[in-house]
């Protein structure tokens, strides 16, 4: 018997900081995957300086809540 196996891939936005993603696979531009773990924190505000990676750079100065 041949078993199905199902990933669930949530994303969240974060009031006032990052994109949380889990369940995810990260790959650039040219299909490279990136190295990431299991729940990886994306940057959205521009400040980063480890982008596509959130270093907390949004604390000084970015606000955004989303709603659906």
């Amino acid at each position: 018997m041949e078993l199905e196996v199902f990933i669930i891939a949530e994303v969240k936005f974060l009031d006032n900081g990052p994109i949380v993603a889990t369940g995810v696979t990260l790959v650039d531009g040219e299909g490279n995957q990136l190295d990431s773990k299991a729940e990886v924190y994306l940057c959205r505000c521009g400040l980063s300086k480890n982008k596509p990676f959130c270093d907390g750079a949004h604390k000084e100065q970015f606000e955004s809540i989303v709603r659906a």
